[in-house]
């Protein structure tokens, strides 16, 4: 059994909170402090889908009962991910390709963070047939991430939905947690069809997830958000996205 560092699951706790107030699961930095303290890197992509799964799933809960979640606003967007993620998932990868994948990933999480969505009124740019046609491509690429690397999606998801004026910022939230539970899920199901399993050490942190998760979608399906932080934690996953790339080269 792996042992983790007393501090993780606070880490994890904050990372929940702040990326859950946006809908998302908070992957990326998952990700990010995973490889920082060097667990295995067949481990990782495991850990960070399942700590998606549960803190999205509060997420959708709360954006739901908010009156933000429309499911055809999503819907173009899962049909192709769903298959594509657990083709990713079990998908066996090399630790240099892993890392590379990983770290592009992980740069690009990172600096969409610092690049604001400046569309905030739905003007109804698509129509249903080509939010379709725009969809699945896009949906079956990010589900095919999410099960190789163990990244949600839902961070690369959200603007593309807003920018498009396919959806506003509390639908694309919303959106964007329901695409990463069915992704993580996917994903992880691929994950673990390889026989490589997670242990026992995995549970403070999906505790941690839990109550930061249900905190970060209460706030922000009812109250606010929190950019800053979330803006101090992509300077990591920028940092770490380097360090990788740099690594596997």
């Amino acid at each position: 059994m792996e042992t983790i560092p007393f501090w993780l699951p606070l880490v994890f706790f904050s990372v929940a909170l702040c990326y859950a107030t946006v809908g998302f699961g908070g992957g990326s930095s998952y990700l990010a402090v995973l490889v920082l303290i060097g667990l295995p890197y067949y481990t990782i992509p495991q850990i960070a889908l399942v700590c998606n799964l549960v803190v999205s799933a509060g997420g959708v809960w709360h954006f739901y009962k908010g009156g933000h979640l429309n499911f055809k606003k999503v819907v173009p967007f899962i049909v192709l991910s769903i298959p594509m993620a657990f083709v990713g998932g079990r998908l066996p990868v090399g630790r240099e390709l892993f890392l590379i994948l990983l770290g592009v990933s992980l740069f690009a999480a990172g600096a969409r963070t610092f690049v604001p969505d400046r569309r905030t009124v739905v003007g109804n740019i698509l129509s249903g047939k080509q939010a379709w046609r725009l969809g699945l491509p896009i949906g079956g690429a990010l589900g095919f991430l999410a099960g190789v690397v163990g990244i949600g999606g839902g961070i690369f998801l959200a603007p593309v939905l807003i920018l498009t004026g396919w959806a506003n910022a509390k639908q694309a939230a919303a959106a964007a947690a329901l695409f990463i539970i069915v992704n993580s899920g996917a994903g992880l199901l691929g994950q673990l069809s390889k026989g490589v399993y997670i242990d026992g050490m995995i549970i403070p942190l999906v505790l941690a997830v839990i109550l930061g998760g249900q905190i970060g979608s209460r706030l922000g399906a009812y109250r606010l958000r929190i950019a800053g932080v979330r803006r101090m934690l992509a300077v990591l996953i920028l940092f770490v996205s380097i360090r990788l790339i740099w690594s596997a080269i």
